[in-house]
């Protein structure tokens, strides 16, 4: 793996000014050996390493090593083969997105919704979108009023098209309904027995004492949960198999009593709820659900379910599980971060330390990088920890030929260069893209290099000032050497981006991943950007303007 690696990143490194992109050399790394990304944090890890290794050489030595390896052969780009068709398919398919709107929604729910979205429209079929928010009690799994429409709207941004919207909470008078159906046919009844005697009973195999009670005595005690019941004196539950192999398969609870739920939608109308497993197995069956894609952790769900559907004689839905889907060192719980944003750890759910998707579409990030990212992973029911720069690497192959270039200089240090010509000095907007114009500086002898750039400045040694000149530093200041960069190319140091002194230029602030604030000066045509366009700052990175205030440009960074 180590030599695929140091042969991208040294050919990466020739091609672009004695500095290797980590994305650029693991998209040429994965393209040459597919396995690679069985193990995407171990990936990077190694072509950190590699990177640190060879942008530490000059230019000449870097393309010293590049020759000794000989000629390099293109990787042959494979062809994806994408994700499987779906099993079971005889007409109409309809497959339902069931997220709990307690908070917005983050790259991991998302696998799923982005799933469902791609097959419903390889058959022509419907996407529904149903808020399983059934649960105001658990700390943490509150539904929040707002997140019903931030899910709306990511979902609309990654281009997901909803066919159907419908919360659980809205329905339980049809829960009630079907339940009463099952107590008539002595499949359901109620239990009131307190919590620590069923958990014996449960592990023992011992049926509660009121199971076999009938229809009649179960439909009175059903009214009184409904009615005036205290909470956890009783709880509504699915004859199964109490020797069911399974303790969670055994007579599992259907609904609950919350006596003050203080519920987003509907307040405290209602006390008695159903638990996920009932609500969403009817559900599905009204919807016409067809195919369902749910995690390993919900496999409990199909078992409990299929006695729901043996009962009312319904055809259960083709199922297809998928494992855990993470980003390496993210927080992903919603309930974590929830917790953090109350004590002021995270500034919002669009903290850029965030994988949600308000996050990632506040830093930059395309919302098709997004879905490539989850149509390249595929479906698999083994957990995935994704690191952050298999997302970069997509998005950067999608806005690279967009974004325009332009200077940022972080805590600008002025350098005099001595002896510097007048020049005014034309880049393009892009290097790639003359027509999309050009910017112009005028220069003279002193210009603004980075607080970095400047500290690593090193007496009698050759540096390049992007585009525009070479110098040597004395010490304190530089003396001017040449204007070609073939010059610079027979000993020089380092290519550095860079400001004249004197013009008009604009104070930016860039928000980083991290939270802090990378400040400095952008140049003058930065300012004529609109706030959302994602542009690249050479040498520096993506970034998208976020805000004007005044004549100061905020940033959010995006990635290298």
């Amino acid at each position: 793996m180590k030599d695929i690696i140091r042969k991208y990143a040294l050919l990466n490194a020739v091609q672009h000014d004695g500095t290797a992109s980590q994305g650029a050399v693991m998209g040429k790394a994965i393209a040459e050996k597919p396995e690679l990304k069985g193990d995407m944090g171990a990936l990077a890890k190694e072509i950190a390493s590699v990177l640190k290794e060879v942008n530490a050489l000059s230019p000449e030595d870097q393309k010293k090593e590049l020759e000794k390896l000989g000629p390099i052969e293109k990787p042959e780009k494979k062809q994806r083969e994408g994700i499987p068709d779906l099993p079971n398919v005889k007409g109409k398919v309809v497959m339902r997105f069931a997220p709990n709107p307690n908070g917005p929604l983050h790259i991991g729910h998302v696998r799923q919704a982005i799933l469902n979205d791609e097959y419903v429209k390889r058959y022509g079929g419907e996407f529904i979108l149903r808020f399983d928010d059934t649960d105001p009690k658990t700390e943490g799994k509150q539904p929040m009023k707002e997140a019903y429409d931030w899910m709306e709207r990511d979902l609309g941004w990654l281009g997901i098209v909803i066919g159907k919207v419908s919360a659980a909470s809205s329905r339980l008078e049809i829960y009630y309904a079907h339940f009463g159906k099952l107590l008539e046919m002595g499949k359901a009844y109620v239990c009131t027995c307190d919590a620590e005697r069923w958990r014996k009973m449960k592990e023992r195999k011992e049926a509660c004492p009121h199971r076999e009670e009938p229809p009649a005595a179960q439909e009175e005690r059903w009214r009184k949960m409904l009615g005036d019941c205290e909470e956890g004196k009783a709880v509504a539950r699915i004859k199964t198999d109490i020797c069911h192999p399974d303790p969670a398969a055994r007579d599992w609870a259907a609904f609950r009593i919350i006596a003050r739920p203080n519920h987003a939608k509907t307040g405290n109308t209602y006390r008695v709820w159903p638990l996920l497993d009932f609500a969403s197995a009817i559900d599905d069956h009204e919807f016409g659900t067809t195919h369902i894609i749910r995690g390993v952790d919900l496999n409990i769900s199909e078992v409990r379910q299929r006695f729901l559907y043996g009962y009312f004689s319904w055809e259960y839905p083709s199922a297809i599980t998928t494992g855990k889907f993470s980003v390496k060192d993210t927080l992903m719980s919603k309930s974590k971060i929830f917790a953090g944003i109350s004590t002021g750890d995270f500034t919002g759910w669009d903290d850029p330390r965030l994988a949600t998707i308000m996050a990632l579409r506040r830093r930059g990030f395309n919302a098709r990088a997004i879905r490539n990212l989850i149509l390249e992973v595929g479906i698999n029911a083994a957990n995935i920890e994704i690191d952050m720069v298999a997302l970069e690497a997509h998005n950067r192959k999608l806005i690279d030929s967009k974004a325009s270039r332009y200077f940022f200089v972080e805590d600008p240090h002025k350098v005099a260069v001595k002896g510097a010509p007048s020049q005014t000095v034309e880049l393009k907007l892009h290097p790639d893209d003359a027509g999309r114009g050009k910017r112009a500086h005028k220069t003279g002898e002193e210009f603004f290099i980075s607080g970095k750039d400047h500290d690593m400045l090193k007496k009698g040694k050759l540096y390049r000032l992007m585009d525009c000149l070479n110098f040597v530093w004395e010490g304190k200041d530089a003396s001017f050497h040449s204007l070609a960069h073939d010059e610079y190319r027979k000993g020089g140091e380092k290519i550095m981006h860079w400001l004249p002194v004197g013009e008009h230029l604009a104070d930016a602030e860039v928000m980083m991943p991290d939270r802090s604030a990378a400040k400095g000066v952008a140049e003058q045509m930065a300012g004529g950007l609109n706030v959302g366009d994602v542009i690249q700052f050479e040498r520096f990175g993506f970034c998208r303007l976020d805000a004007k205030e005044g004549k100061l440009l905020k940033f959010w960074y995006t990635h290298k």
